[in-house]
């Protein structure tokens, strides 16, 4: 499974009715750690695909979930599972850090 971007539009359909742990990142265009961390996450996507989804949502264009969430900085990482969210970190980070973050989620 590959990363997919999310909009405010889908949002509820693709995470939170998720039947998955989903991995989301809040992103920007202008944002360079967001730039640094994509292939990071593409990787867990593709190594992790059985147990989690991973998707993006751009700040900018989809403002609206970054406002319920509370996201003020990018990129914002956020597990959700069940419709709520479990597991939050801003910043980027290194792959085995990251998923050995993520193990404490999953």
């Amino acid at each position: 499974m590959s990363m997919r971007d999310v909009t405010d539009a889908d949002f509820d359909v693709e995470v939170l009715k998720n039947g998955r742990p989903v991995l989301v990142e809040f992103t920007a265009e202008w944002c360079g750690p967001c730039k640094q961390l994509a292939p990071v996450l593409r990787s867990i996507a593709e190594e992790e695909g059985e147990r989690l989804d991973v998707v993006a949502i751009d700040v900018d264009a989809n403002p609206d979930t970054a406002v319920k969430y509370g996201v003020l900085s990018m990129p914002t990482l956020m597990v959700f599972k069940d419709g709520e969210p479990v597991w939050s970190r801003v910043g980027a980070r290194p792959k085995r850090r990251l998923l050995e973050e993520l193990a404490e989620a999953l």
